[in-house]
């Protein structure tokens, strides 16, 4: 990224940190507290209930670009990787991911074909870079999912409906500005570090 400052910096270029998280009913009623001589049976029951929401963090200014799905497949990465196009007219994107499957379907390098089509790699308007296998430590994003469930878990014993969970979650995404030590080991030039 530091051969990219300048672009980055001034706008032409905006480097997002993808992952995706799949939010589970489940999530928000995991924990029991009791007495630590005393056995504790509690029931399973396989909760189909579960959101899943793609997320970009914006390098530059820490928002992060959220919206919501029914999975995570390759049909669903098109239509966020056309939203991320929508929300930065007149920007290229750098985005970093993971290597999910669905990331490196053959739909999803027709679909780059045809978005980069006929021009030279340094004017592509999506760059696609992976994170090393098995590094979740790598993506600042995973940090935000584990704030964000951290936060709705706080409220659990109040939160009387799926529907309520999804709403808290998405609240405290879109209302906070995200700043974590692991975005710092790609750089030292966002904004919010001036």
């Amino acid at each position: 990224m530091a051969s990219c400052r300048q672009e980055i910096e001034s706008g032409l270029l905006r480097v997002l940190l993808i992952d995706e998280c799949h939010l589970l009913w489940g999530d928000a009623i995991g924990y029991v507290w009791a007495r630590t001589d005393q056995e504790i049976a509690v029931p399973v029951v396989n909760e189909r209930e579960k959101q899943t929401y793609y997320g970009a963090l914006d390098y530059l200014d820490g928002t992060l670009l959220l919206k919501a799905y029914d999975a995570g497949n390759s049909d669903n990465t098109i239509d966020y990787l056309r939203y991320l196009l929508s929300q930065s007219p007149n920007q290229r994107l750098l985005l970093i991911w993971d290597g999910a499957s669905y990331h490196r379907s053959h739909l999803i390098q027709e679909f780059l074909g045809e978005i980069n089509q006929g021009l030279p790699e340094e004017q592509w308007k999506i760059h696609c870079i992976r994170f090393a296998p098995n590094c979740p430590e790598q993506n600042p994003i995973e940090d935000i999912w584990l704030q964000a469930k951290t936060w709705v878990r706080r409220f659990c014993a109040l939160i009387p409906s799926f529907s309520h969970l999804k709403w808290m979650f998405e609240w405290f995404i879109r209302n906070t500005t995200f700043d974590f030590m692991s975005l710092q080991m790609y750089g030292v030039f966002s904004k919010i570090k001036y």
